[in-house]
């Protein structure tokens, strides 16, 4: 329904001097959105007012509202194919009204931008959705150069709706896409998207259930809290098929997942704007993320308060942190992975559990500073399962990664490796999927050996050093000659990416 309106919008931007990646098409695509969700949440409050007997306070002032400066309205007569009912009667787009040209960009910089920016002041606390736009509208800015392009995104925008459960299921499923394409488009694929099988996977493996409080202090563009989101929500529908938004669960409960159970932090300013969108279109209206540097708190500060039940995360790969950042941790590194490592085991309650990614040289690096964090994670938790995934699993990225699984309150005794053997390449065009994870969720459960999984006995690895790494005992190792073909796909689409890359250069320079 939606697909077609995604198509024309990132049309419209390709043309725009202002908008020269995807990066850029993702960003301006989610702040006008966002605001065309706001006009609808705020529609939906009022109706719910309305049928109370209440008076609804609007959050956005009239003269800034979407209905006013960016698809006003005029009464007509009776329905036709341009009109919809909007407070009992019929209306349809005011073209004469509707701002265009430089009087739309004038009106967007200029009035509407700082208005909006100012939100961040004077809402009452930052897990409300007032401090969200103000937040939003501070971190960015119109790139949209052409008033008449912006016109039109504003005009294809306006078709789509967010009023029922089915739009915003749908919705979402087109923006996860965007991320998916933006990560794709350069090397950094990583950082704004992990593979959404590896997420659901983790989660059913940490099992997360309703009254835990869920974090991912590197929350990128919130797709472990949008999985969780939806593994919870839909975590008793089968008591109601047909209940719609929050299948099963009680009011009580939906008011929890809406309000105290997911958080999130993120420093970068648009992978913070996405992960807030996201986390709006899968159905949290006011999502708990803080636009901050985690790796600035300092963990001697973290109380009982500020701990969690459930940590998922994948932080950035191959980041470096400077000195003074360093000094917030006891172990010191510049490695930023390490870092995050340390702040996850620290900010979990005891008996609290994680599934955390992680680049699999961190099993085996000699570095004082990893074996150090070895050892505190086999002190402090129970590591009970090391997942260890192939290259090619993060598009873009370049580096093998393992995914750590552990509960805090108690050492490890035993580690159980699992080890994803596959029979083809991962890339852009042939990514994971869920089939190929759930040979390990079905032994995982009762940590079975198998060609692709054994156990080690802490206990007999190297007490210096505490090295884990993946040496897979069961498998016996056959070399397999590809055929010419095979390389020659490969080939064509390695030069494809690189094609990609130098585009994306060229485009910034």
């Amino acid at each position: 329904m939606f697909e077609q309106t995604f198509k024309n919008i990132d049309d419209i931007l390709h043309k725009d001097a202002g908008c020269g990646s995807e990066l850029d098409y993702v960003e301006q695509t989610s702040w006008i959105l966002f605001l065309k969700y706001l006009d609808d949440l705020e529609k939906d409050r009022a109706t719910a007012a309305e049928l109370t007997g209440k008076t609804y306070t609007p959050i956005i002032d009239k003269e800034y509202q979407w209905t006013v400066w960016a698809m006003p309205h005029r009464q007509v007569q009776g329905p036709s194919a341009k009109s919809k009912m909007v407070d009992g009667e019929f209306v349809e787009p005011d073209h004469h009204k509707a701002l265009t040209g430089d009087d739309l960009t004038d009106f967007v910089n200029n009035k509407l931008f700082p208005y909006l920016k100012k939100f961040k002041t004077s809402a009452e606390s930052a897990d409300t959705i007032e401090y969200k736009i103000g937040e939003i509208f501070s971190e960015l800015k119109n790139r949209i150069q052409s008033g008449y392009n912006l016109r039109e995104v504003i005009n294809r925008i306006d078709e789509l709706r967010f009023r029922t459960h089915a739009e915003k299921h749908e919705m979402s499923h087109l923006y996860e896409d965007k991320i998916k394409n933006m990560g794709n488009a350069g090397r950094n694929g990583g950082e704004y998207y992990t593979p959404r099988p590896l997420i659901t996977t983790i989660i059913k493996v940490v099992a997360p259930k309703i009254g835990d409080k869920i974090y991912d202090g590197a929350c990128g563009s919130a797709g472990f809290l949008c999985e969780a989101f939806d593994y919870l929500r839909n975590s008793k529908s089968t008591l109601h098929p047909l209940g719609g938004v929050g299948g099963g669960l009680s009011t009580k409960e939906t008011e929890i997942l809406q309000k105290r159970t997911f958080y999130g932090k993120e420093k970068k300013s648009l992978a913070y704007i996405i992960g807030i969108m996201n986390m709006i279109l899968h159905g949290v209206e006011a999502p708990n993320i803080i636009h901050t540097n985690t790796l600035a708190e300092n963990l001697a500060d973290i109380q009982e308060k500020d701990r969690y039940d459930v940590v998922l995360a994948n932080p950035p790969f191959g980041g470096k942190e400077r000195a003074e950042v360093q000094q917030n941790f006891p172990i010191k590194t510049g490695e930023t992975a390490s870092l995050f490592l340390q702040h996850f085991i620290k900010i979990l309650k005891a008996g609290g559990k994680a599934g955390v990614v992680i680049k699999n040289t961190f099993l085996s690096n000699t570095d004082n500073a990893t074996v150090a964090i070895r050892k505190t994670l086999l002190e402090n938790c129970n590591l009970h399962t090391v997942l260890d995934l192939p290259g090619g699993t993060f598009t873009g990225a370049g580096v093998k990664t393992v995914v750590l699984f552990f509960e805090k309150g108690k050492p490890t005794q035993k580690v159980w490796f699992y080890q994803l053997n596959l029979d083809r390449n991962l890339g852009k065009t042939n990514p994971l999927n869920e089939n190929d994870l759930a040979e390990f969720v079905a032994l995982q459960k009762t940590f079975a050996d198998s060609e692709n999984s054994w156990t080690v006995n802490v206990a007999a690895i190297d007490q210096n050093t505490f090295d884990l790494s993946v040496k897979n005992p069961n498998k016996k190792e056959v070399v397999r000659l590809r055929s010419p073909r095979e390389i020659l796909e490969e080939m064509k689409a390695l030069d494809e990416e690189s094609a990609e890359i130098l585009n994306s250069i060229l485009e910034l320079i």
